[in-house]
């Protein structure tokens, strides 16, 4: 059951975007972080189910979007360019636009670590907020809401490389112009609570370590350690 005050929070956001949820229970879930679920003493849902399909769902409408919008471009830089897109700065971005995160239950050790701030948490909610819509409304819907609202700011990250950094890329770039080495990445280590885990991973050039990542995915921790590895060669 969905308190009064919850459900005024929720029509604030519906207000915000313009959509009026059938299913309050959805928007609720997505903006329900995994540290009030583990914190609190009634059965609730955390919105990571939510997030894990919202990841393949934007990553669906994005495809679709430069498939349809640059149909000269060639499928290496569709590739390069979605990559920019669906990351979690791109994401973390996204979401400060209708401040997403000041809408999520936090349990209180998170809250007072600052989560709201977190990119990682902003970038999570955003996927969350997508799938409820998605689940809610249709892709047809979602698609729309994201070309109106999201469009111009996905032309400005395609247009300035400066904006966001896929290291893995110009990495494996690096290396297939100076060495033809293929890069590997391996993980070390994976340690904490089951909703805050952090990966450490290793890049490798046969078994040279170039450096090591960290990251809240095993994803997130392979860019870190490539950024450290590519920094590491302009600085040398």
């Amino acid at each position: 059951m969905i308190s009064q005050a919850r459900l005024e929070q929720i029509k604030e956001f519906e207000d915000k975007i313009g959509y009026t949820f059938n299913d309050k229970s959805l928007i609720d879930v997505a903006f329900t972080h995994s540290s009030y679920t583990n914190e609190a003493k009634i059965k609730a849902k955390s919105n990571e189910r939510l997030e894990f399909l919202g990841d393949s769902v934007l990553d669906l409408v994005v495809s679709e979007v430069l498939f349809k919008n640059y149909n000269n471009k060639p499928e290496g830089w569709l590739t390069k360019t979605r990559s920019r897109l669906v990351c979690t700065d791109s994401f973390a971005k996204a979401s400060e636009k209708y401040d997403l995160t000041s809408y999520l239950n936090f349990g209180k050790g998170e809250k007072q670590h600052g989560g709201q701030l977190k990119k990682h948490v902003k970038a999570d909610t955003f996927e969350a907020v997508c799938a409820a819509i998605y689940l809610d409304a249709g892709f047809a819907y979602l698609y729309k809401f994201l070309v109106e609202n999201y469009m111009e700011d996905a032309k400005e990250i395609i247009d300035d490389d400066t904006i966001f950094n896929d290291y893995k890329t110009k990495l494996q770039e690096y290396h297939n112009a100076h060495d033809k080495k293929i890069l590997r990445y391996t993980l070390v280590k994976q340690e904490g609570p089951e909703h805050d885990k952090l990966f450490t991973m290793q890049v490798k050039v046969g078994n040279k370590v170039l450096a090591t990542g960290i990251g809240k995915n095993k994803k997130k921790a392979e860019q870190d350690a490539a950024k450290n590895a590519y920094e590491r060669i302009k600085n040398d």
